[in-house]
């Protein structure tokens, strides 16, 4: 797409995708949708056929949550707005998928989250797909918002520190477990590109 970013064509537009996935990266990865996000997409336009547009989550991935949240929210209710017949999928990795659980779980503002979603935006989201997601031991975000249960895949790769905190005192030597190769070559992004898929059809 050549929209400015934050910026859909209208709804009657061909330009609007059969399907947006709004990624969030992991900490410290270079600006984009980081590994794992751009195989998903990748993985999902193979299954599905579909135009499937790909936007990057626009927040620093260092420690900020928030802003990560902000900006999701930012282009969801901009996709809902200019392309409202485009079903919405969300996906993070580490940081990006707290990020995530923010967006779903908070429908008011709080801290340094400031864009919580309307209570329109539902029926628009498809599917989530979350990777090493740390809040995941403590409760899955289908504890916090159960209306997405049946939407939502969580993806923890084996002893992953982040997700799966069982041996804490030898992270380190688990740590490899939660780098995205990691997860791409553990065939969890397929795993994850199949169960959007069928939300998508």
């Amino acid at each position: 797409m050549t929209a400015p970013v934050g910026v859909l064509p209208s709804a009657s537009a061909a330009g609007c995708p059969d399907a947006e996935l709004i990624f969030a990266r992991g900490r410290m990865e270079p600006p984009g949708a980081g590994q794992i996000g751009n195989a998903l997409a990748t993985a999902l336009r193979q299954k599905t056929k579909k135009n499937i547009s790909l936007y990057s989550v626009n927040y620093p991935a260092d420690t900020q949550i928030d802003l990560g949240a902000n900006d999701m929210s930012r282009r969801i209710q901009a996709t809902m707005a200019n392309c409202p017949k485009t079903p919405i999928v969300l996906g993070g990795y580490s940081l990006g998928a707290a990020a995530t659980d923010v967006v779903l779980a908070m429908p008011f503002p709080v801290l340094g989250f400031k864009l919580p979603l309307p209570a329109t935006a539902d029926p628009h989201i498809a599917a989530v797909a979350l990777f090493g997601n740390g809040i995941q031991w403590v409760a899955p975000i289908t504890q916090f918002n159960p209306a997405f249960q049946s939407r939502t895949i969580e993806l923890c790769h084996g002893n992953d520190p982040i997700c799966n905190p069982t041996d804490m005192e030898n992270w380190q030597a688990y740590w490899p477990e939660h780098l995205a190769p990691g997860y791409i070559k553990a065939g969890m992004v397929n795993q994850a590109a199949d169960f959007v898929a069928k939300k998508l059809r």
